[in-house]
Formats: structure tokens, C-alpha cells, sequence
């Protein structure tokens, strides 16, 4: 166990866990320790799902926490499933997210990632850390062993990202640019909590 202070992600997804801890890497000054807790799944908009969620969290555990919300949002659609793309996966299955696109050209679509961070003390602000990797919805190719990776391919790829490495995916998602914006904020020492 490391000396480092602990951070409290929570979440029960141990998959999620091993990645964000692969992208924060040996530098970021916390020990990033997770936290299974049944929030309430909301309805709204990205931002303020994020930040309700990390109220919560925060108002239960009363301590630094941070969470992560993730949303595949198609431009046909006008950004649906959105915030919705669990329920919508569970239903649907891969194959179902891009039959869904049947009869739209447009098949675009952004991946989205917030991580909203709060201190644990009562009514402190919730920081929100948003990355966004666009791209295209296509047949399942690939792992489908990581929500809808399969049929997400980002832009400038010939792959999903469930057919790239890891190591690969992890250099461009839009999880990695959520954290590389949470990282950069706890690097400065004026943010450290």
C-alpha cells in the first residue's frame, strides 16, 4: 500500500478502477482507492447528473470522493442515449446501439466522460472534469467485454475501441481526457484538497 493519501472513486466497477488507475499513473499525488455505493441513477442533463451524484457520494462517504459519468451520445439523435446509454446497452445489446442509427446517414457520435470531484466538506463546490472523443458508430468489432466499446470508432481509427490495445485506447478515450484535466488540477498545489 502506498504512502500517498487516499482519493475514494466510487465505483464497483473493478474494470473502471484498473483503467483510471492506469491513466493517472505513478504521478498523480493520491492513492486512488474505490467504493461501491447504489447511487441514484438520475435524469437531466450530463453536468447535472455528474454533480448530483458526487453531492451524494460525497454527503454519504464525508470524505474526498470523486465519480465518473459516461455517455455515448449519437448526433442523429440529438445526444441520445446520452447519459442513458446504460439502460440503452442493457436493452439493446452492441448490436442494437447501431441498429438504432438505421436509416440516419449520420452516424456520428461523441463519447463522453465527466468526472465530478468534491472535498467531502458540506456544501463544498463539485469540480467537473470533461473529456470528449468523437467518433463513428459501427457494427460490433472487437472486445465486448467493456460496455459499448465495440461499436465506438474514434475519429482518425480503423478500429473500435474495443479492438485497440488497452494502452492504445487508454492514450485517447475520452476517459483519458477527463483525467488528464483531473490530474493537471491536483498537480497544481493550490488545488491539492
Amino acid at each position: 500500500m502506498s504512502n500517498r493519501t487516499a482519493l475514494t472513486f466510487v465505483t464497483g466497477n473493478i474494470k473502471k478502477l484498473e483503467e483510471v488507475r492506469a491513466i493517472l499513473g505513478t504521478t498523480f499525488p493520491f492513492e486512488v482507492i474505490s467504493h461501491k455505493l447504489d447511487l441514484p441513477e438520475l435524469q437531466g442533463e450530463i453536468d447535472e447528473v455528474s454533480i448530483k451524484k458526487c453531492q451524494e457520494a460525497s454527503l454519504r462517504l464525508k470524505k474526498p470522493v470523486f465519480i465518473e459519468d459516461t455517455c455515448l451520445c449519437f448526433n442523429a439523435l440529438g445526444g441520445l442515449p446520452g447519459p442513458y446509454i446504460k439502460w440503452f446497452l442493457e436493452k439493446l445489446k452492441p448490436e442494437g446501439l447501431n441498429k438504432l442509427l438505421t436509416g440516419w446517414e449520420d452516424k456520428s457520435a461523441e463519447a463522453v466522460c465527466t468526472f465530478a470531484y468534491s472535498s467531502g466538506e458540506p456544501n463544498s463546490e463539485v469540480l467537473l472534469f470533461k473529456g470528449i472523443t468523437k467518433g463513428t458508430i459501427v457494427p460490433p468489432r472487437g472486445s465486448r467485454d467493456f460496455g459499448w466499446d465495440c461499436v465506438f470508432q474514434p475519429e482518425g481509427y480503423n478500429k473500435t475501441y474495443g479492438e485497440l490495445s488497452k494502452e492504445e485506447k487508454n492514450k485517447i478515450s475520452h476517459r483519458y481526457r477527463a483525467l488528464d484535466k483531473l490530474r493537471q488540477h491536483f498537480l497544481n498545489p493550490d488545488a491539492l484538497p
